[in-house]
């Protein structure tokens, strides 16, 4: 198996990377990659969920330790009955990541293709219940790239956000906002082994293509390739500790050469908004080894 550093970039070639890996390995350096702090501003971290916390700690060890466990993570904390951010008792955690300015300078002006990873770690013993939002990318126009989650269905033309979910017994799949058309239904409905349309919310999409494990670290890496205006061409990949195990193609991602990918929706909690997607418990995770790569 990759390790974990090789598994954050599953790509032959890239124009400029980034990583909070540390310490970074030689073969990274002899790559175009930027070593940057875990860290609110190295990482470009905007529009933070002050209810939430997400605190740099050295997480628990590992029930597989290995020299490559992260030393540094943020801790997200779930508290028995925490569910959606906006419900009573709110948990998890959650902001936007663009990476390093020399990344988000490259966003800016395009950038078509790129990949955007982390590793994370669930508490040992988690309780999954019926699921729950992981970090994953989006993009759009302008400011409304940050209106396309939550079930919203104004202006879903101009933006995409594609977090992952765990589900029941840690059954992973990408949870896609995009813009709606039967060109996209279509094609992510195609996923397998599983993939289905949530009423008024987003596409389930590769339902049990991986399954997550507790006291374990998950590397996962994201790509997203924007379409062509007018065309469907654009594609959606998914790596799971350096396999790859969802690759979507003849997608819609834009309707408009102003909509762009912005980076990640760095965001996780319980839900699902009713008590019954709630945290049965208190219980915690780590995220770490935040990456990401412009490949063109």
């Amino acid at each position: 198996m990759l390790p974990p550093w090789s598994q954050l970039f599953p790509i032959s070639s890239f124009q400029l990377g980034f990583t909070t890996f540390s310490p970074s390995p030689a073969s990274i350096a002899e790559l175009d990659v930027i070593s940057v702090p875990l860290a609110d501003s190295p990482l470009g971290i905007h529009k933070i969920m002050r209810s939430l916390t997400h605190e740099v700690i050295c997480p628990p060890p590992s029930l597989q330790p290995s020299s490559d466990d992260p030393q540094l993570a943020w801790e997200a904390k779930y508290p028995k009955g925490s569910c959606s951010p906006k419900t009573k008792i709110p948990g998890g955690l959650g902001f936007y990541l663009g990476g390093p300015k020399e990344i988000v300078s490259l966003l800016d002006v395009g950038a078509k293709e790129t990949v955007f990873g982390y590793r994370v770690m669930f508490e040992k013993g988690w309780e999954w219940v019926k699921g729950g939002k992981l970090p994953g990318m989006y993009g759009g126009v302008g400011d409304t790239a940050y209106r396309c989650s939550g079930g919203r269905q104004n202006d879903r033309c101009k933006c995409f956000d594609v977090r992952l979910m765990w589900r029941r017994d840690g059954k992973g799949e990408i949870y896609a906002y995009l813009p709606m058309n039967e060109t996209n239904t279509n094609a992510l409905l195609a996923v397998p082994p599983y993939s289905t349309a949530n009423s008024d919310y987003g596409i389930s999409v590769g339902i049990g293509a991986w399954t997550f494990g507790s006291g374990v670290w998950t590397t996962i890496a994201q790509r997203v390739k924007l379409n062509d205006v007018g065309r469907a061409d654009g594609e959606l990949q998914l790596w799971i500790n350096g396999e790859c195990v969802i690759h979507a193609k003849g997608l819609i991602f834009r309707e408009d050469e102003g909509s762009h990918i912005k980076g990640m929706h760095f965001q996780t909690f319980f839900g699902g908004h009713e008590s019954d997607w709630a945290s049965p418990k208190d219980q915690r995770a780590w995220f770490s080894d935040v990456s990401g790569a412009v490949v063109r």
